[in-house]
């Protein structure tokens, strides 16, 4: 079975379509405003509306208040939400969407033990997403962690950080994760994705 691919950090339909036609798996919206990737409602319910049948609309939340979550979703068609911040279990399933968890990787606190503990804390999370940002970052950074530190994990893996054409097989072959998530290693500034670095990720995929 291929890896999946999400795409993170649209913030233009242009770049939505390619990405789509390029055949990745979801699209990532954040709606995190200190990130140069943040889009508006407006914004993000352009693209949402733009993305076919079957691609998956990720909506990016770290610490959001509540009811923001609830305008976003009110305004933007959305079908997964991805908390990246140090949002607790009962925060995370209140919205009645399906969830994934993020966890920063370059914490000391993010040992096998803690990994094992998340599985059972986000029991409910459709998959765990493994960053490579420090505590407090939300992601997008271009950071890689050690891969190697990644096994035995009872849930699906969503791997993130740092990945390009360049690293994006290895740290398949090593992880085996459900999917991958790419964000800066495909742009050509934050939040402008690059066409080529497109297509050459997604032919890298196995």
């Amino acid at each position: 079975m291929r890896t999946r691919v999400k795409i993170c950090g649209i913030t233009r339909s242009d770049d939505a379509r390619f990405a789509v036609d390029a055949g990745a798996d979801a699209i990532g919206l954040v709606f995190y405003e200190k990130s140069p990737r943040f889009v508006t409602n407006t914004q993000a319910a352009e693209i949402s509306q733009i993305t076919p049948p079957f691609v998956t609309r990720v909506a990016l939340f770290k610490d959001a208040e509540k009811l923001f979550i609830q305008s976003v979703l009110q305004q933007v068609e959305i079908d997964l939400i991805q908390f990246h911040g140090s949002e607790t279990v009962d925060f995370c399933e209140q919205f009645k969407l399906p969830y994934i968890k993020a966890l920063g990787m370059k914490d000391p606190a993010c040992d096998a033990d803690y990994l094992n503990r998340s599985v059972t804390t986000y029991a409910t999370a459709k998959a765990l997403l493994l960053d490579g940002h420090a505590p407090g970052e939300a992601g997008g950074t271009g950071d890689t962690f050690d891969w190697s530190s990644v096994s035995g994990i009872a849930k699906p893996i969503i791997l993130a950080g740092g990945l390009t054409v360049d690293n994006v097989a290895q740290a398949i072959e090593i992880v085996r994760p459900f999917a991958v998530d790419v964000s800066s290693g495909v742009e050509s500034s934050p939040g402008i994705k690059d066409k080529e670095k497109i297509s050459a990720f997604m032919n890298k995929l196995v």
